[in-house]
């Protein structure tokens, strides 16, 4: 079975299930179902009893036979599945499945809003605009992180910034990488991309790179021959050639104080919401994540790029299977190819390794509801909201093109944001059903919760409930639209729940590919 085009919400809900389109054999329990009951919709009493976010069968579905949810395909039934059933990794599996890509008959342009819409934002000298105004101290090599970090540590010691008010903090960007690597395949040119990318993110207003002198990833080769900042705001070195830890200490205080100069001339002023490119993630998913959070923020996804914005969506580990609805909406059929480029190196690239694409779902999905990467990768895409793909770009790419695009990545959320940020996304939006906890830096962090329950538990981390589209029937439409004016408030300055925990220290996870030697 084969959609035309991103499964529209086409969905008839009660108070016990909800059925997301009308061919589906499974609907989805909104709340805990006891052994015995027969919840409204369901021909027989439940066999066992059903987890919220869990799927019920609602037809006969024999071996072999594929369970239908988002009226996609999501496995084949294991054994025989009789109504009102418990459907989940007991009895459906991954199974065979054979996708029709119909590359770019699907790509419509979304009709644009001109609403002048702005945000209080700081406009960098390469022309595009930050949401916060850090100083980023990066490194080459884990070698050179623990120094990194004293000059952070000192600089906060000795009240550096006190006198520079526009200046949002001082942040380390430290790694595990950077030697013990070829300077010739993939798993270079990639962190080369990230480290670049971080070296020029709007979200900096000035960095200092710092290298230990002997790693492969060379900061020579950083910043030889070519500017990496319009700014002028960048300053380097080695602790070699300095002549050790003190020395490039009292070094880098030097330099972060001539840094500061120049990053505290600059104040917010207005720009348009044009100049957000927003990062979206989904982690810790539950059997909530395709019905709630994920559509709302693919409907803010479609405003923002109405406006002339620009969203990312990632993970490509957890799109597959889903693809299909991707390459339908490319803009060209060369972009549909090129993602379609990137799921064939996936499968070969987990199957070298040893692994398989289906060795996702994880176990918290899973007691969220999730069963297989099929049904996972349906509810993700949501967050894409319907907008024509425009391109697919690497891992750490520089994104050159407003409106929706796809950034490679693996789904593991602190890498993936990496890459997002390393790209140039000045906001991420990061959805969740079993409550994860992380945050960014230099990029806001919005955290969605799936479900009511789990928002009222960890309302200190999330920022958006989106389960009330369930416990309260707010549209989805409505949540979309909170969030994108959320959206404006965090890029004008206003703090995330992840900003005021302190989140950023160990999130910059480079995506390593290739051997360590």
């Amino acid at each position: 079975m084969q959609a035309d085009s991103t499964p529209k919400a086409q969905k008839v809900t009660h108070r016990d299930t909800v059925k997301l389109n009308p061919v589906d054999n499974v609907v989805i329990a909104l709340r805990e179902l006891e052994v015995g009951t027969q919840p409204f919709g369901l021909s027989v009493p439940l066999v066992a009893s059903i987890a919220r976010g869990h799927k019920i069968a609602v037809t006969p579905i024999a071996a072999g036979e594929n369970v239908i949810r988002y009226g996609q395909i999501i496995g084949q039934a294991k054994t025989e599945i009789a109504p009102g059933e418990h459907v989940h990794v007991h009895n459906l599996g991954m199974g065979a499945h054979q996708q029709d890509y119909a590359h770019a008959t699907a790509n419509a342009a979304l009709p644009a809003i001109n609403e002048g819409r702005v945000f209080q934002g700081y406009h960098r000298a390469d022309g595009k605009v930050g949401t916060r105004n850090y100083i980023g101290i990066l490194t080459t090599v884990n070698c050179s992180g623990s120094v990194a970090r004293f000059i952070a540590e000192a600089a906060e010691k000795t009240g550096l910034l006190d006198a520079y008010p526009n200046i949002d903090g001082v942040v380390p960007i430290v790694h595990g990488t950077g030697c013990g690597m070829s300077a010739k395949d993939d798993g270079y040119a990639t962190l080369f991309r990230t480290l670049a990318g971080y070296a020029q993110h709007p979200n900096f207003a000035g960095i200092l790179l710092i290298g230990l002198g002997c790693e492969v990833m060379q900061v020579a080769d950083l910043v030889g021959g070519r500017p990496i900042r319009k700014d002028g705001a960048l300053r380097y070195m080695t602790i070699q050639t300095e002549g050790g830890t003190r020395r490039t200490i009292e070094r880098g205080m030097e330099e972060l104080r001539g840094i500061a100069e120049l990053a505290n001339q600059v104040t917010r002023e207005p720009a348009p919401v044009s100049a957000m490119t927003v990062g979206m993630q989904c982690g810790g998913s539950d059997g909530y994540s395709g019905i709630t959070a994920n559509p709302a923020l693919g409907y803010a996804s479609d405003l923002l790029v109405r406006h002339g914005g620009t969203t990312i969506l990632s993970e490509t580990s957890e799109v597959y299977g889903a693809e299909h609805l991707l390459t339908r909406r490319a803009e060209t059929a060369d972009v549909g190819k090129k993602l379609i480029d990137r799921i064939r190196w996936w499968e070969a690239y987990t199957e070298r390794n040893g692994g398989e694409m289906d060795n996702n779902p994880s176990p918290g999905n899973k007691r969220g509801g999730l069963t297989t990467i099929l049904e996972k990768s349906l509810g993700a895409v949501a967050k894409g909201g319907t907008a024509p793909l425009r391109d697919v770009y690497q891992f750490g790419e520089i994104i050159d093109k407003n409106g929706f695009v796809f950034m490679d990545s693996p789904g593991f959320d602190p890498c993936s944001v990496t890459g997002q940020v390393a790209s140039g996304a000045n906001l991420i939006v990061f959805t969740t059903g079993r409550g994860s906890v992380s945050g960014y830096q230099p990029t806001p962090c919005i955290k969605l919760a799936t479900n009511s329950e789990m928002y009222a538990r960890m309302a200190e981390d999330m920022d958006l409930n989106c389960g009330d589209i369930v416990t309260d029937g707010v549209s989805i439409e409505a949540k979309g639209e909170e969030l994108f004016e959320m959206l404006i408030r965090v890029a004008s300055g206003e703090h995330t729940k992840s900003e005021e925990l302190g989140f950023g220290g160990v999130e910059f996870v480079p995506w390593q590919i290739g051997a360590v030697m």
